[in-house]
């Protein structure tokens, strides 16, 4: 059953709330202990080690592995009351498109889903042509996923996840293969989107510049198991340029987070 989101005793409005919670594969604690209060419209970056659970955290955020104990709460409901409401998305490394449909039909596919089951698929006030024009892809609505680059192919995976208009959306290393031109420039069309949607983003990277860049938090987790070592406050300026890697104050929160991972 739904119910209204939660508040905390401070007043904020939280899209996830994690309390104490644990994973477990069978033997093996690849979560322990994770409490967290993450506000709405935030966009949190994750790091941390090999093997320190950052893929594992977003898989138990959105229902697809349970907690071993402890709870987890995504806008006030429980992680599978928001998943059967669509509050959430999953943007993974790979794009994962469907390679007999375009790039239009592959952003139409979660709405087509929904209507052959006969489940109501919220969506927003931007139709699945707008959003390719969103994340940069107007006249390329009929390619196929092979006449798209990788960058390309990773932007319409980006506008099938925004169809619905989740409130929460779960990116795990979604530019982890690509050069670093198409990052950088993939970063700031990530940063124009999040700051139009209004959406909240939990980012797993392996990159500390990209970490810093995006983040307004950077969550940092230990391995063996994975748990909380830090979450460091990116108090950088908004609109972020690329040119702003080059400044002190990002360096400096670049050689905070170094430091961090190496005690992790």
């Amino acid at each position: 059953m739904e119910t209204s989101p939660q508040h905390n005793l401070e007043g904020r409005d939280l899209a996830a709330s994690l309390n104490s919670a644990s994973v477990k594969f069978g033997d093996l604690t690849a979560l322990r202990d994770i409490t967290l209060d993450i506000d709405r419209g935030d966009f949190w970056t994750i790091l941390g080690p090999s093997g320190c659970g950052k893929s594992t955290m977003l898989r138990l955020v959105s229902d697809l592995v349970p907690p071993a104990s402890g709870s987890v709460e995504i806008l006030g409901k429980s992680t599978e009351a928001a998943r059967l409401a669509r509050e959430f998305a999953f943007v993974f490394q790979d794009a994962t498109l469907l390679p007999w449909r375009s790039a239009l039909k592959n952003v139409e596919l979660p709405l087509e889903v929904g209507r052959k089951r006969g489940v109501e698929v919220p969506h927003g006030d931007r139709t699945p042509l707008e959003l390719l024009e969103l994340v940069g892809l107007k006249g390329r609505e009929d390619a196929l996923p092979h006449e798209l680059s990788g960058g390309m192919r990773q932007r319409v995976a980006i506008a099938r996840s925004l169809v619905c208009q989740p409130k929460l959306l779960l990116m795990d290393e979604p530019f982890g293969a690509l050069d670093e031109m198409t990052r950088d420039h993939l970063n700031l069309q990530l940063l124009d989107i999040w700051k139009e949607t209004g959406t909240t983003i939990l980012f797993v990277t392996h990159s500390i510049p990209e970490a810093v860049f995006l983040g307004q938090k950077v969550l940092m987790l230990m391995a063996h198991p994975g748990r909380v070592k830090d979450v460091v406050d990116i108090e950088l300026p908004m609109p972020r340029q690329i040119a702003m890697r080059e400044q002190p104050e990002f360096n400096k929160y670049c050689g905070k987070l170094r430091k961090l991972l190496e005690e992790c």
